[in-house]
């Protein structure tokens, strides 16, 4: 068996590199619905809340999806997930790009929620099994900010390109990235370091896969423990009306309410994206070497909260002012992503593919309620001639998600490393 540190960092890299442009992919299909609000309009004549619910299929998928993608990558094991979750995508986006009707694109959006659903998952348990435990956190910061990226480009770039190319031409060489991925995660990905004839790296990577009669046992183990739930709603709150937010109202709200041309609004939640993506190897590193997650998690959950009031308050800020706001909020917000790293640690080790998906269900449950609630409210305010009012409640609602999960955060209890 082979021990040589260079060789078996070359192979963990690759894996790494592949697990992470899933994970990019996902990102970029979150958050895309945003900068292309407008031409899904006008292709498929959607009212607010069915454009809402439109963006939404993917976090519905997602969230059913959670805890089964965590019960596969304890049995089947994530390079299955990986290679599968790809071809699924790939042939969703194609549907997408070229969907004749409003139910065809629902269709291929819900294929790519099956497909990308099984990215996070996937990762998490490459890591576990490839890194140092110590660097945990540290390495989900990294895979966050990688993730992230693929939302920046979903943001203003996206814009940028639909301005000059088809979205459904973006969708469609989307769709065959995600196919050659797929053959690609097949050929060079393995679920341990051991599978590629390399040492174990730690007593985090379990020797063999959970059975599959255990599952059950495995999951009820989870939901039972007490220790789950406060992460749980901390992701419903903050992680959902982030996404939600990010994920499609941003870009429509700061047009209408501030002004702005779709490209600006679309610079706006780059940067918050950005942001998010910096933030998250922030909240690693810090929480890593303090070793305390929940102190980190509650100053920035807090924070985030905070951030919604001058939108409440209808503050009218200069341009530079709101870019700079966004991405400070931005950096905040990752602080709900260290309750992945909790459910982790106050369930045992060969658990964590349950663990981390129960919490994780939250944050795409928390935005597939609030996409379609928001856009309920803002046709409520345009049905009563006062849209103004519409968005004013939209943005309430997020705001009060937000807040919701900061209460949350002072619950959050953690083991002693």
């Amino acid at each position: 068996m082979s021990t040589r540190p260079a060789s078996i960092a070359r192979a963990r890299n690759v894996v790494f590199v592949l697990a992470l442009a899933s994970y990019l992919l996902s990102f970029f299909h979150r958050t895309a619905p945003a900068a292309i609000a407008g031409e899904l309009t006008r292709a498929f004549d959607l009212s607010g809340a069915v454009l809402g619910t439109l963006a939404a299929t993917y976090f519905y998928v997602y969230t059913l999806l959670q805890v089964p993608v965590g019960v596969l990558a304890d049995t089947a094991g994530p390079r299955r997930l990986l290679t599968g979750g790809a071809l699924v995508a790939g042939i969703g986006s194609l549907a997408f790009a070229f969907a004749p009707s409003w139910p065809v694109a629902a269709a291929g959006r819900t294929l790519v929620g099956i497909g990308v659903s099984v990215a996070f998952i996937a990762i998490l348990k490459l890591n576990a099994a490839w890194f140092d435990p110590r660097r945990f956190a540290t390495i989900t910061g990294i895979t966050m900010f990688a993730g992230n990226l693929g939302a920046v480009v979903a943001g203003a770039p996206l814009a940028l390109v639909v301005a000059h190319a088809s979205w459904r031409t973006v969708f469609a060489v989307l769709g065959v990235m995600s196919l050659a991925l797929a053959a690609a995660t097949w050929w060079r990905v393995r679920d341990r370091p051991e599978l590629a004839g390399y040492a174990p790296v730690g007593p985090a990577a379990p020797a063999t896969q959970m059975p599959p009669q255990a599952w059950r046992r495995a999951l009820a183990n989870v939901l039972a423990n007490p220790l789950t739930w406060p992460a749980f709603v901390v992701n419903f709150g903050v992680g959902g009306s982030y996404l939600a937010f990010a994920g499609l109202w941003a870009v429509p709200w700061l047009e209408r309410s501030h002004g702005v041309s779709r490209v600006v609004a679309a610079e706006h939640t780059s940067l918050l994206l950005l942001g998010v993506a910096v933030g998250a190897v922030l909240m690693g590193v810090v929480s890593d070497r303090i070793g305390n997650r929940r102190v980190v998690m509650r100053w920035c959950t807090v924070a985030y909260a905070l951030s919604w009031l001058p939108w409440l308050a209808q503050v009218a800020w200069p341009l530079p002012a709101t870019l700079a706001w966004f991405f400070a909020t931005g950096l905040v917000i990752p602080g709900f992503t260290l309750t992945w790293t909790i459910a982790k640690e106050v369930n045992p080790p060969e658990h964590s593919g349950i663990a981390t998906a129960v919490a994780n269900t939250a944050i795409f449950l928390g935005a597939g309620v609030l996409q379609p609630l928001v856009g309920w409210a803002i046709d409520l305010g345009a049905a009563g001639g006062n849209p103004a009012s519409g968005w004013t409640a939209g943005i309430a609602i997020l705001a009060g998600a937000a807040a919701l999960g900061a209460l949350a955060s002072l619950t959050v209890r953690e083991t002693r490393r």
